[in-house]
């Protein structure tokens, strides 16, 4: 009798030669962009498609360049089924915040000069979010690797989530202040006219208009967005406290927690970028010195609006900085 074949192990394509099996994100995840530096061109249309020419110049023929873009590891590692899951628990939570606080009437004892700052502030920052929510859309929608783009993609949701949020704190402060504060036209015309809303709309409006892929994960998650995370949910949230309203803020601070999971990805893509390639230094370094002047002058036209506008900015400088030192080196 013989002895029986032993069969070698099966592999994955996307594990390449390492004969494991892939993990869940790996496998959902892996190679899925089958038409990135697809040749004649990414997608089955003319080459000379309006579609094929975009990806082609934005996407390709960005500055930021890697051998292999599929090294890239979102570090929470999320997939769909994952993300929900996550943020399920996370609106609960945030559900019994709020009706923690409705019990209480937190907002009918609210002093009306707050309830004027979140009218200016607080209230038009949904369009903020919105532009922030738009441009990740659109990170995602070119970048290079499933990796990256299903981290934008959550990225935007966690976007959503923010301004949805705001929106409904316009409304339930409505009910008990000014109904204005739910006037769409009234808080667009703070977003348009308002003096300290004017170098953010500016800055925001010129982010959708980055359409390299690099440069707009550069001046989105490297420049703009830290700088405006941390004017409102670190130094706008510890204003609220100070204001007595803590449901604000505690809706700000819940809100973080997606902020610091999506600098954790930007950065570990900046380290990757930056290791995978060494030109690439100078490139993203050449974006940031265009953007970051861009959001410096957004925060600094919002905090004017706020008490002490020299210690957020301050604040925000500080948390700019922390960002900045867990990529660049």
């Amino acid at each position: 009798m013989t002895a029986a074949k032993t069969r070698p192990l099966k592999t994955w394509s996307i594990a390449d030669d390492t004969r494991r099996k892939p993990t869940e994100y790996e496998a959902v995840t892996g190679r899925f962009h089958y038409h990135f530096n697809r040749h004649p061109a990414p997608f089955d249309l003319d080459p000379g498609s309006a579609i094929n020419r975009w990806y082609l110049r934005h996407r390709e023929g960005s500055p930021l360049q890697a051998e292999n873009w599929e090294g890239f590891r979102d570090p929470a590692a999320l997939n769909y089924r994952r993300y929900i899951a996550l943020q399920h628990d996370r609106e609960v939570y945030a559900e019994g915040v709020v009706d923690h606080h409705e019990a209480l009437d937190s907002d009918g004892k609210l002093d009306p000069a707050w309830i004027e700052t979140l009218a200016r502030i607080y209230v038009p920052a949904r369009y903020l979010f919105h532009v922030l929510q738009i441009t990740s859309l659109y990170v995602g929608q070119l970048a290079p690797s499933a990796y990256i783009t299903n981290a934008a993609f959550f990225q935007a949701a966690d976007e959503l989530r923010a301004l949805q949020w705001i929106a409904y704190r316009a409304k339930s402060l409505s009910l008990s202040h000014d109904t204005r504060l739910a006037n769409t036209e009234a808080t667009r015309r703070i977003w348009e006219t308002d003096e300290a809303w004017q170098p953010a709309r500016e800055t925001l409006e010129r982010l959708l208009v980055a359409y390299d892929w690099g440069e707009a994960f550069t001046a989105l998650n490297l420049a703009v967005k830290p700088a405006l995370d941390a004017l409102l949910k670190e130094a706008f949230a510890e204003l609220a406290n100070d204001h007595g309203d803590g449901l604000t803020a505690a809706l700000l601070q819940e809100s973080r927690v997606d902020t610091t999971r999506n600098q954790a990805w930007s950065a570990a893509l900046a380290r990757y970028a930056l290791t995978a390639n060494p030109a690439n230094r100078a490139v993203i370094e050449g974006w940031i010195e265009k953007w970051r002047p861009r959001a410096d002058r957004a925060v600094t036209g919002l905090a004017a609006a706020l008490p002490d506008p020299d210690a957020i900015r301050e604040r925000v400088a500080r948390s700019v900085a922390a960002f900045t030192a867990q990529w660049a080196g």
